[in-house]
């Protein structure tokens, strides 16, 4: 199993506008450093929803049920979605503050490269977030 992190703004699209729609594809990327990430995604593999610019937190985990596909919202074929479904709500979100002030977490690509929408996690690395948003 492979772990990601994927990045939207909760005005255009929240977690909780995920979990109403029981399913989405992930449209909308246009660089090729997150196409690639998008593109070694397979069905089962576990995404961090992560709210960028207003919360800056990973709210949820999503899960993989469709692996890349031609992107339905454009002609050219170099833009490619999958398809997400809500997997299971963080008991509190985890805050980019709170990541970065975590020494386990220093070398993420959410750390060193703020503006990639789509991005590997390490196993460890998705482990940590996930029981951060766990704690009470």
């Amino acid at each position: 199993m492979n772990y990601f992190l994927v990045k939207s703004e909760p005005n255009k699209y929240s977690w909780e506008k995920l979990n109403e729609d029981k399913c989405t594809f992930w449209d909308g990327v246009r660089n090729y450093q997150a196409r690639n990430n998008l593109k070694a995604m397979q069905k089962g593999d576990l995404v961090l929803f992560y709210h960028s610019n207003e919360d800056k937190a990973v709210v949820g985990i999503a899960k993989v049920v469709k692996e890349f596909y031609q992107d339905p919202t454009t002609t050219d074929p170099n833009w490619v979605v999958v398809d997400l479904e809500p997997f299971e709500s963080l008991k509190k979100p985890v805050t980019l503050a709170e990541i970065k002030a975590d020494k386990q977490l220093e070398n993420i690509s959410l750390v060193r490269q703020g503006r990639l929408s789509v991005m590997p996690l390490k196993a460890e690395e998705f482990d940590r977030i996930v029981a951060m948003g766990n704690e009470i």
